[in-house]
């Protein structure tokens, strides 16, 4: 059935046959080997009464967005694997090939990913929403895709030739019917000690005509795990968003995680709401986020400081720290 195949294939795309509003977005992070290079490049579809596709292109040493339309009809995806079309560009878990052209973006090139492993899928916690990844008609679904993967290929951009073979990569989406009223999200995988990814990420979740502040977190360190869940039973202890930094600190039953982040220039994509894409979402690429993961006995297992983090913080905020 095409219900469990969306569901244990969270890579693949979930709006065939869905009635507006709807969205759905991939998004691929790109450091070149040295680390001079960064982009997010962000393919999606938004159902509405002005549906269309979209290519988000974030430059992180600048914060410069291009948000590239593209009719609908010019969308396609496959419905028993992960190929998504867009113009004359193309998306899947392996690789990317680009063919933007417009006013003031042109990218041409093909990008191949080595060793993708994303969040693991069981049948009881299929992937990073856990549980909740059974629950029809959420606000928001959740997917981690790739943690850490070596990038093979180049892009022209603008006439200049791109190198990213040796770089990192790391991909996620989400899907449903409108971003979160309030979140933080943030990324990294560039720590000193490699096979390191931090994924993290905290927002107001409607439920049952309510809503509750909900949270997911995930250090992937060598192939292990280390999960910090609502749905588990972790709780937070301390959540602090300031003008240039986060502060979040959250505990389960064996560990604790200290996140401290710093914001980087920002550029501002664009967010689906039920209407449109009209949600601003101020993104960094060039934050930086000292991790720190103990034992309740306050033994330090991992502490590090990832760079060219991804950070957005955005919608209600004051409502995010006000709800438990």
């Amino acid at each position: 059935m095409r219900i469990f195949r969306s569901i244990f294939r969270p890579e693949m795309f979930h709006g065939h046959n869905k009635n507006p509003p709807f969205f759905e977005g991939w998004y691929y992070k790109l450091i070149s080997a040295d680390e001079s290079h960064k982009y997010a490049i962000i393919p999606g579809v938004f159902l509405g009464k002005d549906g269309y596709a979209f290519v988000q292109v974030l430059q992180g040493n600048t914060g410069e967005v291009e948000f590239i339309k593209y009719p609908l009809e010019t969308f396609s995806a496959a419905k028993d694997d992960f190929v998504v079309k867009i113009g004359e560009n193309t998306f899947q878990l392996n690789s990317l090939h680009l063919d933007i052209r417009s006013r003031k973006l042109n990218v041409y090139g093909k990008l191949e990913f080595e060793n993708v492993i994303g969040w693991p899928i069981t049948l009881t916690s299929p992937g990073v929403m856990g549980w909740y990844a059974w629950v029809p008609k959420m606000e928001c679904y959740h997917g981690v895709l790739g943690f850490d993967h070596r990038i093979i290929g180049s892009l022209e951009i603008n006439g200049v030739a791109l190198d990213f073979t040796d770089g990192r990569g790391y991909i996620e989406k989400d899907w449903g019917a409108a971003f979160p009223e309030g979140y933080v999200w943030m990324q990294t995988n560039h720590f000193q000690r490699p096979n390191v990814c931090l994924t993290a990420s905290i927002a107001m979740i409607p439920w049952l005509g309510s809503a509750f502040r909900g949270f997911i977190a995930g250090l992937w360190i060598d192939g292990e795990l280390f999960r910090f869940t609502t749905y588990a039973g972790a709780q937070v202890d301390l959540l602090e968003v300031g003008d240039s930094k986060v502060l979040w600190k959250m505990r389960d039953k064996n560990f604790r995680l200290e996140i401290e982040a710093w914001r980087g220039i920002t550029g501002d994509l664009k967010g689906p709401t039920r209407r449109n894409m009209g949600m601003r979402v101020a993104e960094s690429l060039a934050a930086k986020i000292h991790v720190k993961l103990m034992r309740t006995n306050g033994e330090i297992i991992f502490e590090d400081t990832g760079l060219h983090a991804g950070l957005e913080v955005a919608g209600d905020i004051e409502r995010l720290l006000n709800t438990e």
